[in-house]
C-alpha cells in the first residue's frame, strides 16, 4: 500500500510562518531517493498548481508567486518532503497535496505525477 501523507496544515497570519511535512510509506518508497517529489496547491474554484518541486539530488523548482518565501527539501533517510512557507499571504490560502513521481526530473503537470496524498489545508488570515 502506498502512503503519502502530509500534515503541518492550519491556520496562520498574514506574514507568518508554515511547515509541511509529506511521510511517505509502502514498497515503492522504499526506494524513495528515486523519486522526484512534488508540492501542488488548489484554492476554491482553482485548478491545481505546482508550487515547489524538488529532484533526487535536490534540484529544485519555485512557482514565480512563492520564490523567495518557499523552500522545499527532502530527508531521504526518513521518506519525508518538506515545504518551508514564510511570509505568507492570504492569497497563498489553498489545499496543499503532495505527490511522487517515478523520475529523476519533477513534472510541472499533475499528470506528470503517480502518486498522492490527501491535501492539507492552509488558511492565511487575520
Amino acid at each position: 500500500q502506498v502512503q503519502l501523507v502530509e500534515s503541518g496544515g492550519g491556520l496562520v497570519q498574514p506574514g507568518g510562518s508554515l511547515r509541511l511535512s509529506c511521510a511517505t510509506s509502502g514498497t515503492i518508497f522504499s526506494s524513495f531517493g528515486s523519486y522526484a517529489m512534488g508540492w501542488f496547491r488548489q484554492a476554491p474554484g482553482k485548478e491545481r498548481d505546482l508550487v515547489a518541486a524538488i529532484t533526487r539530488i535536490s534540484t529544485t523548482y519555485y512557482a514565480d508567486s512563492v520564490k523567495g518565501r518557499f523552500t522545499i527539501s527532502r530527508d531521504n533517510a526518513k521518506n519525508t518532503v518538506y515545504l518551508q512557507m514564510n511570509s505568507l499571504k492570504p492569497e497563498d490560502t489553498a489545499v496543499y497535496y503532495c505527490a511522487a513521481r517515478g523520475s529523476f526530473w519533477y513534472g510541472q503537470s499533475e499528470t506528470e505525477y503517480e502518486y498522492w496524498g490527501q491535501g492539507t489545508q492552509v488558511i492565511v488570515s487575520s
